[in-house]
């Protein structure tokens, strides 16, 4: 998932990991990382990890970037409690980061941002994230809490507390769809014996 540290921190358990993403790979396992399991999946698959030009904290637009997309989400999203579809070439994911990762070989990026150009990458089974779609309300007020922490002020990249929780309920519906399908589509890479 996430955390305050830096895939470039010098921690006990950074080669472990990168270790393990590896070993998945070579056994056919599908990996999903979000935010700080995004980055660890780059860098374990020859990326690198920088800082991102700006920090991104909050709801922001992402947009689905390649032919991939279809494979992965479709062209519509089904929202059967409201009997509609849901065109999506953009979508609200949440983010807390300030850094970000390069695409690693043979990945294909299929979300993008304003603020942060690979927000997500598909490699083989693989599906590594910069945003944050596994998110709910608990957590996003959980994490508001720190928020004075990350020491930015409210800008077009930054959002307050306030912010992130206007509109919760219908920005939380939305985002569900896509990561239901993205999960739904990874979960089929996973061999039940």
């Amino acid at each position: 998932m996430g955390g305050p540290m830096s895939v470039n921190d010098d921690l006990p358990w950074i080669a472990p990991a990168l270790r393990l993403i590896r070993d998945a790979d070579s056994r056919g396992v599908p990996v999903i990382g979000h935010c700080l399991g995004g980055q660890l999946m780059s860098k374990a698959f020859g990326g690198v990890i920088t800082k991102n030009p700006v920090k991104e904290i909050g709801w922001g637009q992402v947009e689905f970037v390649s032919a991939a997309v279809a494979e992965w989400v479709g062209d519509r999203v089904g929202d059967t409690a409201a009997n509609t579809a849901v065109d999506f070439s953009a979508f609200e994911a949440f983010h807390w980061h300030g850094e970000t990762f390069s695409l690693p070989p043979q990945a294909t990026r299929i979300l993008q941002s304003a603020h942060c150009e690979n927000q997500a990458f598909v490699r083989g089974l693989h599906l590594g994230m910069q945003c944050h779609v596994e998110m709910t309300e608990s957590m996003i007020r959980l994490w508001g809490r720190h928020w004075a922490d990350e020491g930015v002020a409210a800008s077009a990249s930054v959002q307050t507390p306030e912010q992130m929780t206007t509109a919760l309920d219908t920005r939380m519906a939305r985002m569900r769809l896509v990561a239901d399908r993205l999960y739904s589509h990874w979960i089929k890479g996973l061999k039940i014996d």
